[in-house]
């Protein structure tokens, strides 16, 4: 297979691939048992090698890793800043909505009483708990939100 693309479609290209390894495996260590998943940066190194032919030389090929790092200049690209600043923005208000909608739906109805809800009913009232979330912080941003510990009751 043969893919011709522009220059700048590379280096749109680069940015996705980039963007895309990013998503999957930043959040993985590479520790034991959070290992990075490597189909993605294999494909992540194949696409970086034809860089420096293309005139993107945004990636720097390490002799002591043996493998193809970006640029600080690529990494600081506004444009690549900016999605990732996005991403994380998103997925943070939308990832507290639900964890906090999903306690409170819990909490109210019980998980003997949800198992024997039918699955549009479930989803319906598990939403209503979601979207108040959703709607709280779209208007107040975390200004409302307070972690206390509730006082354990003295049995004496």
């Amino acid at each position: 297979m043969e893919i011709r693309l522009t220059k700048e479609q590379y280096e749109n290209l680069l940015k996705l691939v980039y963007l895309g390894n990013w998503m999957v495996n930043a959040v993985r260590s590479g520790f034991e048992g959070d290992e990075q998943i490597e189909k993605y940066n294999e494909i992540e190194q194949y696409i970086f090698s034809f860089a420096k032919e293309t005139g993107l030389e945004k990636y720097e090929f390490d002799e002591k890793y043996n493998r193809f790092f970006p640029t600080a200049d690529f990494e600081e690209d506004p444009e690549i800043e900016k999605y990732l600043q996005d991403y994380n923005d998103e997925i943070f208000w939308q990832e507290l909505a639900d964890k906090l909608g999903t306690r409170d739906f819990i909490r109210e109805y019980g998980e003997e009483v949800i198992e024997k809800m039918d699955q549009e009913e479930r989803f319906i009232k598990l939403q209503e708990f979601i979207i108040k979330y959703g709607e709280e912080f779209e208007e107040n941003g975390i200004e409302n939100l307070e972690i206390f510990k509730k006082e354990k009751q003295d049995l004496n």
